[in-house]
């Protein structure tokens, strides 16, 4: 047997990105289920997701089979504006996550400020996630622009 022990102080990173998008709300908000959930991809290929938008819901990824990957919980929403999910998201080691979607309305403009902060065990390859949610970001600010433009 081997037993290898290390200390490790825990890790945390936070990052926070502000968006103003010219749409109502509830659409913005629906967006952000849409891309979360069933249309989420990353840049090289689709990656849809299930995303059960009520308290203490899922958010993972089904790979049939009994198969797949859980990314976390819904622990707080309040449509349109507050979505918060808790979890280890896409992180294999003893870390978790908190992401919050804060959504304010004004004059047809809605405000986006979403919020990752992780703490644990956080290797380097599980740090560079800043590219990750600028794109899905992009994601969002465009099927809302197409939406709108769809009216």
């Amino acid at each position: 047997m081997v037993t290898s022990i290390q200390d490790q102080a825990v890790q945390t990173f936070e990052i926070v990105k502000q968006e103003e998008i010219a749409a109502p709300i509830d659409i913005v908000f629906e967006t952000i289920l849409e891309q979360m959930g069933p249309l989420n991809s990353t840049p090289e290929k689709p990656m849809p997701m299930t995303l059960e938008a009520w308290p203490g819901g899922r958010w993972f990824r089904d790979l049939g089979n009994n198969a797949g990957h859980f990314w976390g919980v819904v622990q707080a929403i309040k449509p349109p504006s507050l979505l918060e999910i808790c979890g280890p998201l896409f992180m294999s080691t003893p870390a978790t996550s908190n992401l919050q979607y804060r959504l304010t309305e004004e004059n047809g403009l809605t405000r986006v400020r979403f919020v990752h902060r992780a703490m644990g065990w956080i290797g380097d390859a599980d740090r560079g996630v800043d590219a990750g949610w600028t794109d899905l970001m992009t994601r969002i600010r465009t099927a809302v622009q197409n939406k709108s433009a769809g009216r």
